[in-house]
């Protein structure tokens, strides 16, 4: 089982390599993009073969490791 987590800066916390890569698009003659927001996208091979089980396991890891939870906010979706 593959449980795929995405991890993205909560709105209000700025974004210095969105902003970074939006003036860069804009530098490339890419005019009209007005934000960009950076996150990460973490994949995990599972051993559970528990839907509930692996949901639950990967939150937990979400809350101990992968995410920090103060400044950011994650989705798990199990594949």
């Amino acid at each position: 089982m593959k449980a795929r987590v995405h991890i993205m800066l909560k709105n209000g916390v700025l974004d210095p390599q969105g902003d970074a890569v939006r003036h860069a698009l804009g530098t490339l003659g890419f005019d009209g993009v007005e934000g960009v927001r950076q996150g990460k996208v973490i994949e995990l091979d599972l051993a559970e073969t528990d839907a509930t089980k692996a949901q639950a396991s990967v939150t937990e890891m979400c809350e101990k490791l992968l995410a920090n939870t103060v400044i950011e906010s994650y989705t798990v979706e199990i594949v």
